[in-house]
């Protein structure tokens, strides 16, 4: 069973200020009509882990509607949709290097073209990394499982991102077990992918966090945060109470330069790069999902705002445009079973409303995607401790 807090919750006294909002729900703005992919996970082999970590979505099968991907039980099932009839793909997790099996399955994953044949493939993590390959038929043909890397351990966050701008994909995943687990403690890498991924080799880890990254590193972003053009990787941890930022030098192999940007947000675990006050310099919008609240650190100088400081455990954080007013809003969701999913409404300046989006629903991972194709973006959940996938359809008209 995962902890839904590492630290006790300390009690917050924080004065307002621009951007901050106290934590009282305004009208909805619409109803978000709750669509249902999978419902209450039973518990599976005796000890098997029921809650649903990551999710993500995707036409894999080009046929015009989305389909979805989770993971649990130690498997990967892929749903049809619009139906959302499964099919398992992965029956069981990769062993780790100690020859222990992850009965929960991924703790987060990504889509990623590993292969350059123009689909995306599946990434999973948990105590190692590992690809699936998409199939031309995704429903009827097998997805082959390969493995990346057995010592970047306990990885909470893996993104696919050009890294080395060379025009291509990277992977960027963390490792935050210590030194008893795996030998890149506390550590966050990227991975070029390899010239030919379908080998068995494994890939290369590059560290960019190279062991300064303690307190359980949870998830994080890439942007050009300094206009240099190189992209930055951004963190949390929540252990170590810290968001911070590592600055990507001219040959991103070398040492990356670490900037805290604070270490006194115990719970700490989301953070994302995005200009939150259209000035036209990129913000941090944060979360801490093993405490409570939801906060942005303003450009330039990165001083710490409080957006929500009552929202339990937020273990999910995504930026998107939901109201189509042309500015940046938030969306989040409690990884406790009386949590809230919830969203916040930016006026274009960075001072944000809280509307409720469902009310008892958990979530470690979230993801904005238009599930219908109505040109809106809609919600979707890995339900965690809910044990459930659902999707909310935005009300926009």
């Amino acid at each position: 069973m995962i902890m839904t807090r590492f630290l006790p919750t300390l009690a917050l006294f924080i004065f307002a200020q621009a951007g901050f909002i106290q934590a009282k729900d305004h009208p909805a703005r619409g109803v978000w009509k709750k669509h249902v992919i999978q419902n209450d996970i039973a518990p599976g082999i005796k000890g098997q882990a029921t809650q649903i970590n990551t999710v993500v979505a995707e036409d894999f099968d080009r046929d015009g509607f989305i389909d979805v991907m989770a993971s649990f039980q130690g498997k990967v099932v892929l749903y049809n949709g619009p139906d959302w009839q499964p099919k398992t793909i992965m029956a069981r997790m990769p062993r780790d290097r100690n020859f222990r099996v992850a009965k929960r399955g991924c703790i987060h994953s990504t889509l990623m073209d590993v292969d350059g044949d123009g689909d995306r493939d599946y990434i999973g993590s948990n105590r190692m990394l590992f690809w699936l390959e998409c199939p031309a038929k995704p429903f009827e043909e097998e997805w082959k499982r390969r493995m990346i890397h057995m010592e970047v351990n306990g990885a909470h966050c893996v993104i696919a991102a050009d890294v080395d701008r060379d025009g291509r994909q990277d992977l960027i995943a963390n490792s935050w077990r210590d030194q008893d687990e795996t030998t890149l403690p506390n550590s966050i890498a990227w991975f070029r992918v390899p010239e030919n991924p379908r080998q068995d080799d494994l890939w290369t880890a590059h560290l960019l966090a190279d062991r300064d990254a303690p307190g359980r590193n949870h998830y994080h972003g890439l942007a050009d945060m300094n206009g240099d053009g190189r992209g930055d990787v951004c963190s949390g941890a929540p252990v170590g109470a810290w968001f911070a930022w590592w600055e990507q030098p001219e040959d991103p192999t070398k040492p990356w330069t670490k900037h805290l940007l604070s270490n006194d947000d115990p719970g700490a675990t989301n953070i994302l790069p995005a200009d939150l006050n259209a000035d036209g310099k990129l913000d941090f919008v944060a979360s801490r999902g093993h405490g409570d609240g939801v906060l942005w650190f303003p450009a330039p100088d990165f001083k710490k705002v409080e957006i929500d400081a009552t929202l339990a455990d937020p273990h999910s954080l995504a930026t998107a445009d939901l109201d189509a007013d042309g500015d940046l809003n938030l969306a989040t969701c409690s990884c406790v079973l009386d949590g809230h999913a919830v969203w916040y409404e930016n006026d274009g300046k960075g001072r944000f409303t809280r509307h409720v989006i469902d009310e008892g629903q958990a979530s470690y991972d979230l993801r904005i995607v238009d599930m219908d194709k109505d040109r809106d973006l809609d919600v979707l959940v890995a339900g965690h401790s809910s044990r459930n996938i659902v999707w909310y359809e935005n009300p926009l008209k």
